[in-house]
């Protein structure tokens, strides 16, 4: 619908109801030295859409406007937006620009941004962001500036999103050393060692509850958060979705490549023999979390940041310290050093800025992207307002209890752009006495980590090589064979009718149209 809509309603765009909207060509070319500074004599107030959970919205003059037009130096407006995993958010989004009030800066979703670009509705930042947003400019890596050119959808190689980049990788195995240490073994290294574990976590009763309750390792339904299972076989995978990388010399999906096959197999071997929890396809978030929080899980994929809120839930339940360590990625048979942890460090787009907006707005926007972007501002932008997300006593802060009802949606340009030494920071500064040995042991794995990770050559393809393919998308084809095939439904001969299925049915296009975006990047 919006795509439709736009090339006759972006003239008469125009959030804030400025009047001079139909300066802003010349504002981006012939225009910006006349008007820099002009944000600097007075206070602009901006309409700033994000996800937002559930909190409440940010009105002007209210505590959080306030903190940010201090911080940031201009003022941030934001209305509640119901999110719903961005569906609602994307058709709230979709109504306000047909009806000509796009805010000024906003989190595009879903690709839109594509069509917002080849329509002009959003701003050429090209030329802007080195000018008037320098922290972004210099915070952004060149070569993940060059993805963002490589995929304009105008083929000018221009820039009209901000996008998130990841200085760090998050997820990780882990397994359980505390168990390890009680049955007197090592962390594993081989595949081979790793099977003799489970076997031990299954049958010795290293939770020492005298029941027969533990699950060796597993994941969540349609084959994800189980990309321990994978890595050895160097599979590019990402919290469950196959991914591209280059496999015999060439950009291909990982889930077609006689390395999935191989990993495909021996995880359906786990299964079998119940060494997997026998129920992975039926859980969800709630469900998975649940076992590993209620002290019957021994390895698992998860974020190593956040084990720390697995590591309290465990000690509420059981009273016991848990110990979550790093899985190193293993050395399977045949794929000897070919493993590692996939990462990507370019994100998905998380900022674009209106075209239809007068010359003092644009670079406003412009300066709440590099107030956001200084790394020096984030952790008072992490506490949020004093008295509705912390408390002052004797100089320190405490962050107030989670509270959706009362607190409003905070911006979090840490974890859009964040690195390792402010996460670490942050997990410091969030400890206190009684619980700083569960962050420790985040802040450790999170470290530990990053020896296994690697950037994978598929990192910043657009989603325009799906076009025309949902399914492909969406990995139908590919959760219907993984599934069957782990389970024992399907023989792992089924994998080549797969590859086949998936070739005939789109991924044969894709694949050229990913294989000529590659080559663009001349890598």
């Amino acid at each position: 619908m919006i795509a439709a809509l736009l090339p006759g309603i972006i003239a008469g765009c125009s959030s804030n109801n400025n009047e001079n909207a139909g300066q802003t060509n010349s504002a981006q070319t012939t225009n910006t030295e006349s008007t820099q500074g002009a944000t600097d004599d007075k206070l602009v107030d901006l309409e700033v859409w994000w996800a937002n959970t559930g909190y409440k919205g940010i009105e002007k003059d209210s505590p959080l406007y306030k903190q940010y037009a201090d911080l940031l130096g201009v003022g941030v407006t934001s209305p509640y937006v119901e999110w719903n995993g961005g569906t609602d958010y994307l058709n709230t989004l979709n109504m306000k620009i047909a009806a000509g009030e796009m805010p000024n800066v906003f989190l595009p979703w879903n690709g839109n941004e594509t069509d917002l670009a080849k329509n002009g509705a959003i701003a050429d930042l090209t030329e802007l962001l080195p000018e008037y947003a320098p922290n972004l400019w210099k915070l952004i890596p060149e070569d993940v500036w060059n993805v963002v050119k490589a995929n304009d959808p105008t083929g000018e190689g221009k820039i009209y999103w901000i996008p998130g980049i990841k200085g760090y990788e998050r997820t990780t195995g882990m397994i359980r050393k505390d168990w390890l240490d009680t049955l007197g073994l090592q962390i594993p290294k081989t595949q081979d060692e790793y099977i003799n574990v489970l076997k031990a976590f299954k049958e010795q009763d290293p939770n020492g509850n005298g029941i027969a309750d533990e699950v060796p390792t597993g994941g969540r339904q349609n084959a994800r958060w189980m990309d321990h299972l994978f890595n050895m076989y160097g599979v590019a995978m990402v919290e469950g979705y196959p991914d591209w990388d280059i496999y015999n010399g060439e950009l291909t999906y990982s889930a077609v490549s006689p390395n999935m096959k191989d990993a495909l197999a021996f995880i359906a071997k786990l299964y079998k023999e119940q060494l997997m929890d026998q129920e992975t396809f039926l859980n969800d978030k709630a469900a998975w979390d649940g076992k590993v929080d209620g002290n019957i899980v021994g390895s698992y994929f998860q974020w190593a940041e956040s084990s720390y809120l697995h590591l309290g839930l465990i000690e509420q339940s059981s009273g016991v310290k848990a110990d979550f360590s790093v899985l190193p990625v293993l050395e399977a048979p045949g794929y000897e050093g070919q493993g590692f942890i996939t990462t990507k460090q370019v994100g998905n787009p998380e900022w674009v800025v209106s075209a239809q907006q007068d010359d003092e707005h644009l670079k406003a926007s412009l300066k709440f992207l590099d107030g956001i972007a200084d790394q020096s501002k984030w952790m008072d932008i992490y506490w949020g307002a004093e008295g509705m997300h912390y408390s002052v006593a004797d100089g320190k802060k405490t962050k107030l209890p989670d509270d959706k009802s009362t607190q409003q949606n905070r911006l979090t340009p840490y974890d859009q752009f964040g690195n390792i030494e402010f996460k670490e920071q942050l997990l410091t500064e969030s400890a206190s006495e009684s619980d700083k040995w569960q962050f420790e042991q985040s802040i450790r794995n999170m470290k530990d980590l990053q020896q296994y990770v690697k950037i994978i050559a598929g990192d910043g393809l657009p989603s325009t090589v799906y076009t025309d393919y949902p399914d492909i998308k969406n990995y139908t084809l590919w959760y219907e064979y993984a599934t069957k095939i782990i389970i024992g439904t399907y023989s792992i001969d089924k994998f080549d009718e797969f590859v086949d299925k998936w070739n005939s049915s789109g991924g044969a296009e894709v694949t050229k149209r990913a294989r000529e975006w590659y080559a663009k990047l001349g890598k």
